[in-house]
C-alpha cells in the first residue's frame, strides 16, 4: 500500500531537554542504545539501533528511510506571486520522484506497506529484518531511523492580566492597536496558517475569518483544513488539545485577543492528541506549500498561506530533520514563524526547528518586558543568534475549544505574535509580501534593543532576547515609509574594527554592531536626515550627518582616531612553559586579547589605571589579576600558579607530539567498551595497573568497565572513576572512524580517530599517550564542528574512589586544533589525617587551611573541609608532599560564609619522608 505524504526524521541527540509548559513539542526521534559488545562484524552504521532491535525475532516495525539527495529549489524561488508555490511544488515532486524511483520499485515488488513524501527525500516503510537489510544495502539510502512520535507537554496555565482598553495586554504591548487605528490595517488580504493540534473553526473569536466560511455563511473545509491522520470526525476541523485554538486566537482572533484580527486563517492538524507523529508534521508541512482537499488530493499551491506559525519544537541543538520543509516554505515565499523552546534559562537550549537559520524564532517575555525563565536561549545553527526576537509569552489570554478563553504561558504563545506582526506588515505594504529577507530586516531593525549577553551576542543582538522585543507599530511604520539603506566599514588607522556599536538617530533610532570585518549595515531606514555616531573605548567619538534617500544605498565609513595610550605586552607562562590561548583583559573595558603559541600578548589601552586579568585556557593554572597604570608602553610578564589535585597531579601544555595508533581495536558503534592488556605496568594514583578498558566515549579506565556517555566534573564519587578522560563525551565510532592502539618500550597509545559526536555532527581525533610513571598526554587534531571544542566533554584524570581528580576542562570550549595537555603525578605522597576536637553549633563547618596548595594556600575558600562523623572530633585526610614544612590552622565557617580563625600562632610541622602524618588537636 503506497501513500504520498511526508519527510525525514534523523536521529536525535540523547542529551536533549524537553520543553516545559505549552510551547515545546519534544522531538524524540531516536531511543537510547545500550552498551553493545565489541563485534568483529559491526552492524550497518546507517541503521539506527532502535530499528535493528525492533525487527528482531521476525517482528515488523515502521521506520524512516532517508535518501541521499536534495532538490534545487533556486529556480522555483525566482517565480513571482502565487506561481512561486506552484513552481516549488512541481520541482519538489519531480525531484523526489526521480530519486525515490528505484526504492519505490523495490518496495512495490516486495508488496511492502510504505508512504512516499515529495517535500523531502524520505520514505516511511513498514517491514521486517529481511526487508530492512535489503533497503539498507541500496547505494541511495543514507540512513534508516525509527518512527518515534513527538510528545506534546501539558499546557502551562497562566494568570489573567488586566486588559488595556478592551485589548489584551500582550496585543497592546507590541503596538498592534496603533496599527489598527492609525493605518486601518488589521491583516486584511493576508492568509495565516498554523501547524498545531487543530482549531475550533466556529469559535466566536475565529469563525468570521476562517477561509472556509463562504459569503453566504456556509462552510467548506477543502483546502482550508488538513487532518492527515483523520483524528477529527467527519473531516470537520477540531482541536482535542486546545493548543492550536489558543495560538490561532493570538494571531487572528477578534475581541481584542488577536494581533491581526483582519487576517484570514487556515490550519493543519500536525499533532494528533498529546503527541504528533513525524509523518503528520511533515505531511502538514507539505500541505502548507500545496493545500489539498480533505482527502489529501488535488493540490492547489495557489491557495498556499502567506505565513505559517509553528508553536512546537524539539530538544536543544540543531537537528536537520525538518530542514527540507523549511527550504520549500522559503522558496515559496511563506514566512516560517517558530517558537524558540521552553528549556531555559540555560544557554544553548534553543529547540529544533526554531534553531534553524532559515526559521524566525521567538522567545517569550512577561508583562514587565522581562524574558521568561523558561524561554530557551541560543545559540542556533552554525552559532547564529537565537531567538530572532522576543514577544509576549507569559499569561497570554486567548481562545480555547468550547467557545471560551484561557491564559497560557510558553514560547508557543510568543511566536503567534510574530507571525501576526508579519501579517500586519504585509497588509500595510503589499510589495513586501513573500519578501522574507526584507521582512526579517524590518522585524530585526525595529525590535526594541534589550541587553543581555549572558548567553553570548551583543547588547543589540543576543541569545536571550534576540534583536530585542517585538514592536509591530515601528515595523509597520518602517515597512510603509519610503526608505533607504546605510552601510559602511568601521576602521581605525586603516584597520577594520569588529564588534563596534554604530548608532543612527533621526526619523528612526537604530543601533547595529560591526562584524568581524568591520562592516555594518542598516538595511532599511525611513528617508530623512540622520546623525551617525560611533563611540568606542580608546578612540575619539566619530559623528557625521547623513541623508537617507528613498531607494538609495548610502555609505559612511567611520574612521576612528586614538587618544593618548600605551601598549601593554608580555608573556604568560606556567610551570616554565608559555601558555597559549590565555585571555588577557582589562577589567571594565572591551579590551581583550589572546596569547599566541609563544604565550605572548600585546594590547593597547588609553592612559590610566586598570586591573589586568589573565584567564588561562583550561584549568591547569589559576587565573590572576594585576593592577597597572598605563602612561606609555609597558612590559608585564605573568607566571601563573599551577593547580594540583589532592594527590598532587598537575597538568601543563604538552611537549610530545600527537601519536597515531597502529593496531585497530574491535570496537565500533555507540557506548561500546573493550578491555586490553597493557604492555607494561602503568602507575595511576600510586598503583601499578596491567589492564585497562577503553570506551568509544574517549575514556581509559582501570576499574570496572563503564561506557556511560554523560560526562561529569572531576573529582566525582559516582561511576566511572579510576580513569583517564582523554575526551569524555558522547562519541560514535562509525564507518569513518576507529579506535587504535600502539606501544613502545615506555609508551602505550590509544587513538580515537575521526570519531563523531552523537547527535551534533562534527568529528575529532584524540591521541592518549600513557607512560609507565603515570604521565599521560592528550593530543587533539582534525577538529570539525562546534562540539569539537570540548563543549560537552570532560578532559582530565581521576583517582579510584573519585575523591581526587584534576580536570583540564569540563563542558568548556578549551580544545583547539593541535592542542596538547600533559598530566603528571606529583612526587610520592604522605597520607595526612587531621583530627581536631571542636565544638560547633548546628550548621557550622570546621576546616583546615595552610600554606600548601593542598591545604588551600591560606585561602579559606579552598580550605579542606573536615567531617563531623566522630563529633566533637572533626576529621579529614589529604595527600601532602614528604619532607615538607607545613604551616596550618583550623577555622570555622558559618552558613552565611562568616569565617572564625583559630587563635594563636600557626601550627607547624615537617611531613615525614614516608608513611603517615596524623594530628590530634583541639580548637579552643
Amino acid at each position: 500500500m503506497t501513500h504520498d505524504r511526508s519527510g525525514p526524521a534523523p536521529r536525535r541527540p540523547r542529551r536533549w531537554r524537553a520543553g516545559t509548559g505549552l510551547a515545546t513539542l519534544t522531538l524524540a526521534l531516536s531511543t537510547l542504545s545500550g552498551v553493545p559488545a565489541a563485534a568483529a562484524q559491526p552492524p550497518d552504521p546507517r541503521i539506527d539501533d532502535a530499528v535493528t532491535a525492533a525487527v528482531k525475532g521476525g517482528k515488523q516495525t515502521s521506520f524512516w528511510v532517508l535518501l541521499r539527495g536534495e532538490t534545487d529549489l533556486t529556480p522555483a524561488a525566482k517565480a513571482t506571486g502565487k506561481a512561486r508555490a506552484k513552481a516549488v511544488h512541481q520541482a519538489a515532486r519531480d525531484g523526489a520522484a526521480r530519486r525515490q524511483k528505484g526504492l519505490t520499485k523495490l518496495l512495490t515488488s516486495r508488496k511492502a506497506d510504505f508512504d512516499t513524501y515529495w517535500i523531502a527525500d524520505t520514505i516511511r516503510v513498514t517491514g521486517d529484518a529481511a526487508l530492512l537489510a535489503e533497503i539498507a544495502a541500496r547505494p541511495e539510502v543514507k540512513a534508516v531511523l525509527p518512527d518515534t512520535p513527538v510528545t506534546l507537554p501539558a499546557p502551562a496555565a497562566g494568570a489573567v492580566q488586566a486588559a488595556v482598553d478592551a485589548v489584551e495586554w500582550n496585543v497592546d504591548r507590541i503596538g498592534a492597536p496603533r496599527v489598527w487605528s492609525e493605518d486601518d490595517v488589521r491583516g486584511q488580504g493576508i492568509v495565516v496558517a498554523n501547524i498545531d493540534t487543530g482549531v475550533q473553526f466556529d469559535h466566536p473569536a475565529l469563525a468570521a475569518n476562517y477561509r472556509g466560511r463562504q459569503a453566504d455563511g456556509t462552510v467548506t473545509h477543502d483546502y482550508h483544513w488538513f487532518d492527515p491522520t483523520g483524528i477529527c470526525t467527519g473531516g470537520i476541523p477540531c482541536d482535542n488539545n486546545g493548543h492550536g485554538t489558543h495560538t490561532m486566537g493570538t494571531m487572528a482572533g477578534s475581541g481584542g485577543i488577536g494581533v491581526a484580527p483582519g487576517a484570514t486563517w487556515i490550519a493543519a492538524k500536525g499533532c494528533e492528541t498529546n503527541s504528533c507523529s513525524v509523518g503528520a508534521l511533515l505531511a502538514a508541512g507539505q500541505w502548507i506549500v500545496a493545500p489539498t482537499d480533505r482527502n489529501g488530493r488535488n493540490p492547489r499551491p495557489d491557495l498556499a498561506p502567506d505565513i505559517v506559525n509553528n508553536s512546537w519544537g524539539g530538544g536543544a541543538g540543531f537537528d536537520p530533520w525538518y530542514s527540507d520543509v523549511i527550504r520549500s516554505w522559503l522558496a515559496a515565499g511563506i514566512f516560517p514563524a517558530f517558537s524558540n523552546g521552553n528549556a531555559g534559562p540555560g544557554c544553548d537550549t534553543s529547540g529544533t526547528p526554531g534553531s534553524y537559520t532559515g526559521t524566525y524564532a521567538s522567545g517569550a517575555t512577561d508583562v514587565n518586558d522581562v524574558i521568561a525563565p523558561f524561554s530557551s536561549r541560543g545559540s542556533g545553527q552554525d552559532g547564529g543568534v537565537k531567538p530572532d526576537l522576543s514577544a509576549p509569552g507569559v499569561d497570554v489570554r486567548s481562545s480555547v475549544p468550547g467557545g471560551g478563553y484561557a491564559s497560557y504561558s510558553g514560547t508557543s504563545m510568543a511566536s503567534p505574535h510574530t507571525a501576526a506582526a508579519v501579517a500586519l506588515i504585509w497588509s500595510a505594504a503589499p510589495s513586501l509580501r513573500r519578501d522574507i529577507a526584507a521582512t526579517r530586516t524590518i522585524l530585526d531593525e525595529t525590535a526594541i534593543d534589550t541587553n543581555d549577553t549572558t548567553c553570548g551576542g551583543t547588547a543589540t543582538d543576543n541569545n536571550v532576547y534576540g534583536q530585542g522585543r517585538l514592536d509591530v507599530y515601528a515595523a509597520v511604520r518602517l515597512a510603509a515609509s519610503p526608505s533607504g539603506s546605510l552601510s559602511g566599514i568601521v576602521r581605525a588607522g586603516g584597520v577594520p574594527l569588529g564588534g563596534v556599536p554604530v548608532q543612527v538617530s533621526g526619523p528612526a533610532s537604530r543601533t547595529v554592531t560591526s562584524d568581524g570585518d568591520g562592516a555594518y549595515r542598516f538595511g532599511r531606514l525611513p528617508a530623512g536626515a540622520y546623525r551617525i555616531r560611533v563611540a568606542v573605548f580608546g578612540y575619539d567619538t566619530f559623528e557625521q550627518d547623513v541623508t537617507i534617500t528613498a531607494g538609495d544605498a548610502s555609505v559612511v565609513d567611520p574612521a576612528l582616531t586614538a587618544g593618548p595610550s600605551g601598549v601593554v605586552s608580555g608573556v604568560v607562562s606556567g610551570a616554565g612553559l608559555p601558555l597559549s590561548g590565555a585571555v588577557v583583559a582589562l577589567t571594565g573595558t572591551p579590551v581583550t586579547v589572546t596569547t599566541g603559541a609563544d604565550g605572548r600578548f600585546s594590547l593597547a589601552a588609553p592612559a590610566g589605571g586598570y586591573e589586568l586579568t589573565v584567564r588561562p585556557l583550561g584549568a591547569c593554572f589559576a587565573a590572576e589579576t594585576r593592577s597597572l597604570t598605563v602612561s606609555g608602553d609597558l612590559t608585564l610578564d605573568l607566571a601563573l600558579r599551577q593547580i594540583a589535585d589532592g594527590y598532587g597531579y598537575r597538568c601543563t601544555p604538552a611537549t610530545e607530539d600527537y601519536r597515531p595508533g597502529t593496531d585497530r581495536l574491535p570496537i565500533t558503534g555507540d557506548d561500546a567498551v573493550t578491555e586490553v592488556a597493557l604492555p607494561f605496568p602503568v602507575t595511576h594514583y600510586g598503583t601499578a595497573r596491567t589492564r585497562a578498558w577503553i570506551s568509544t566515549n574517549g575514556v581509559i579506565g582501570f576499574g570496572a568497565a563503564n561506557a556511560f556517555y554523560q560526562n561529569t566534573t572531576l573529582p566525582d564519587p559516582t561511576e566511572p572513576n579510576d580513569a583517564l578522560y582523554a575526551l569524555w563525551d558522547d562519541l560514535v565510532v562509525d564507518d569513518q572512524a576507529g579506535v587504535w592502539t600502539a606501544s613502545t618500550a615506555d609508551t602505550f597509545v590509544v587513538e580515537w580517530r575521526d570519531v563523531r559526536f552523537f547527535g551534533y555532527g562534527g568529528r575529532i581525533s584524540v591521541s592518549a599517550i600513557l607512560h609507565a610513571d603515570g604521565t599521560v598526554t592528550y593530543r587533539y587534531r582534525g577538529l570539525s564542528g562546534e562540539r569539537s571544542a570540548g563543549l560537552g566533554a570532560t578532559v582530565g584524570v581521576e583517582s579510584p574512589a573519585g575523591t581526587a581528580g584534576l580536570a583540564y576542562s569540563v563542558n568548556a570550549a578549551s580544545i583547539t586544533e593541535g592542542l596538547g595537555v600533559t598530566f603528571r603525578p606529583g612526587p610520592p605522597r604522605i597520607a595526612a589525617t587531621f583530627n581536631v576536637t571542636a565544638e560547633t553549633w548546628w550548621g557550622q563547618q570546621t576546616l583546615v587551611v595552610g600554606n600548601l596548595p593542598e591545604l588551600g594556600g591560606w585561602d579559606p575558600a579552598r580550605a579542606v573541609a573536615l567531617d563531623a562523623a566522630g563529633y566533637p572530633v572533626w576529621s579529614g585526610s589529604v595527600s601532602l608532599p614528604p619532607n615538607t614544612a607545613v604551616e596550618f590552622k583550623y577555622l570555622k565557617r558559618d552558613p552565611d560564609g562568616t569565617i572564625t580563625w583559630e587563635p594563636g600562632a600557626n601550627r607547624t610541622t615537617i611531613t615525614p619522608p614516608t608513611g603517615q602524618y596524623i594530628t590530634h588537636d583541639t580548637f579552643r
